[in-house]
């Protein structure tokens, strides 16, 4: 098989993981050719990380434009909603497929119909990487199925919502639920910390249908996940607790090993 190369758009410990998978041995069908990074010291970081570990030279870019320039099959974007909506369209029109972790941008029926054509018409894919979450197969295929409902509960520290509307120092010592609607509001309220309820959501129902509860719980580290979905005849529940955010980095990682494994999961 021919070998595919990669480029990366954000630069933090998501990205790292990727690089050192690569170091594993885990990702022998690529080569990282390109980082960027809004700040060009972590871009220029990952890729000396990226060329101590790998036989390509992956470069580091102080532009979106250069970084396309090197014309990657794929791009691996752990950036953010923002700059998956900034590097999308023009990534796909540029042939490159994308593995995302930033999910809720997608929460946008406008710009998920935008993507899913510009995907068709430059014969480019985008892949959902799982993030924090899982059981998007038996999500999607219930949903086939019948009609069905789900929920998302979502357990996090205080201190993890700091910095968004619903913080109050209260939280850090009584137990609240600080949100309670649909997708489409969650990630409204909270762009970077509700990517797989969105996730879940796309894979099921739709961000609209979905019904998504976020609950602060006073010294909680982590993040505790869980979906249910009900129908006629199935009702699964998918309950996932992660200390860190590790898992995330490496369900790109899974991704790709996917995309070019003769036999996926």
């Amino acid at each position: 098989m021919r070998t595919k190369t990669v480029a990366i758009v954000g630069c933090g410990k998501l990205a790292n993981i990727v690089v050192q998978a690569k170091a594993k041995g885990l990702l022998t069908d690529y080569e990282i050719i390109g980082t960027y990074s809004r700040t060009f010291d972590k871009a220029k970081l990952l890729a000396e990380n990226v060329n101590s570990v790998s036989k390509a030279h992956c470069t580091a870019c102080h532009s979106i434009d250069e970084l396309f320039a090197l014309k990657p099959n794929y791009i691996v974007e752990t950036a953010s909603p923002a700059s998956l909506r900034e590097i999308a369209l023009p990534a796909l029109k540029n042939g490159s497929s994308i593995v995302t972790l930033s999910i809720g941008a997608l929460a946008d029926a406008n710009f998920y119909n935008q993507v899913a054509q510009t995907a068709m018409e430059y014969g480019a894919r985008v892949h959902l990487a799982s993030g924090a979450i899982g059981g998007f197969d038996v999500l999607r295929t219930v949903s086939l199925m019948e009609a069905s409902q789900v929920t998302f509960e979502t357990k996090k520290g205080p201190n993890s919502l700091k910095n968004t509307d619903v913080y109050h120092e209260d939280l850090q010592n009584e137990a609240r639920e600080v949100f309670n609607g649909n997708a489409i509001d969650a990630i409204a309220l909270f762009p970077t910390r509700v990517n797989v309820a969105v996730a879940a959501a796309l894979a099921s129902t739709g961000p609209e249908n979905i019904n998504v509860s976020i609950n602060s719980q006073p010294e909680f580290v982590g993040d505790k996940h869980r979906i249910e979905i009900e129908s006629e005849q199935i009702h699964a529940v998918i309950d996932v607790y992660s200390k860190t955010a590790q898992i995330a980095g490496w369900s790109i990682v899974n991704t790709l090993r996917n995309i070019t494994s003769p036999i996926a999961f």
